[in-house]
């Protein structure tokens, strides 16, 4: 019983030092929820929060209300960040990736049907899902979750019990009970950063469709790294075709950066500089290549 009490008491606690970070995300055409990123008012939040919007309404978890300007969005991750007036302002952070597993204690904190400040609890259910959306958009390395998510939770944080955010609370599926899900932290945090930077993400096109995959021990000695992504599908006339892609290709690096998950090679073609990237392959039955793609800027719903 002092164990549970104890327990209790911790999870309280950790509500109470998070709380302060999560805000409500208010416009004419809805709502939704959103965290602090930046003592100086930068706020992230679900792209489809703010849609159409350039104005919204910040509130606090005391209740003020702010103005805020939308900074820019990313339909491909499903991000967005809002800048709120003012400085001092409470943050969270963000988890290592590392750290995230599967049956892993998480909350959820956010303003379902402007219940504002609704806390639920669940567990990490699985990592990198990848979920299609109706407007043809593909989110990939998504987290699941059977934390409660409704309406108005979008944007909000996914919290460890170390207060760090996992991810953030994107969508639920209407057909079923306990299913949610969250764009992963690492994701947040490259996309954050250009939105802020550059009010946009730009990225590269290769035009292929991919999943990441562990490598099995010996694959896993002889490349240096123990995962990579492997292609499912490569679409006739992009420059992965151009370049020599194959189906079942693994993908170990772009311009000699190590790519271990979808969310690598979507980082890695959105800071990529020049047409031409360097791809490093192992293929099945015919050792590793270098294939030389040139690239040209990515249009809207498509992979990668």
């Amino acid at each position: 019983m002092k164990l549970l009490q104890q327990f209790s008491d911790d999870l309280e606690s950790l509500v109470e030092r998070a709380s302060p970070a999560v805000v409500g995300v208010e416009h004419a055409r809805g709502h939704g929820t959103g965290l602090f990123l930046t003592p100086d008012g930068y706020v992230l939040t679900n792209r489809h929060v703010v849609t159409r919007s350039r104005k919204v309404t910040i509130q606090l978890s005391n209740g003020e209300e702010l103005r805020g300007e939308v900074v820019g969005g990313d339909a491909p991750t499903d991000l967005a960040v809002v800048r709120a007036e003012g400085t001092d302002f409470p943050t969270l952070p963000l988890a290592d990736p590392k750290t995230v597993r599967v049956g892993q204690l998480v909350m959820a904190i956010g303003n379902p049907f402007r219940l504002e400040q609704s806390v639920s609890m669940g567990v990490v259910s699985a990592i990198n899902r990848s979920i299609s959306l109706p407007n043809g958009v593909m989110l990939e390395g998504m987290l699941q979750t059977d934390a409660a998510i409704n309406p108005g939770n979008s944007g909000g944080p996914l919290i460890n019990t170390r207060g760090e955010v996992v991810g953030l609370n994107t969508l639920v599926l209407p057909y079923a009970q306990g299913i949610g899900f969250a764009v992963g932290a690492s994701t947040a945090a490259w996309v954050a950063s250009l939105l802020i930077q550059r009010g946009k993400v730009e990225r590269r096109f290769l035009g292929i469709a991919a999943t990441a995959v562990n490598l099995d021990t010996r694959l896993a000695q002889d490349t240096g790294q123990p995962r990579a992504v492997k292609v499912l599908k490569v679409q006739d006339g992009t420059p992965a075709h151009e370049a020599g892609l194959q189906v079942d290709d693994l993908l170990l690096a772009i311009n000699r950066k190590t790519v271990g998950s979808v969310d690598d090679l979507q980082r890695l073609m959105a800071l990529a500089t020049d047409e031409e990237v360097t791809l490093d392959v192992l293929r099945k039955g015919g050792g590793r290549k270098k294939l030389h793609a040139r690239t040209r800027p990515r249009p809207e719903a498509v992979a990668a």
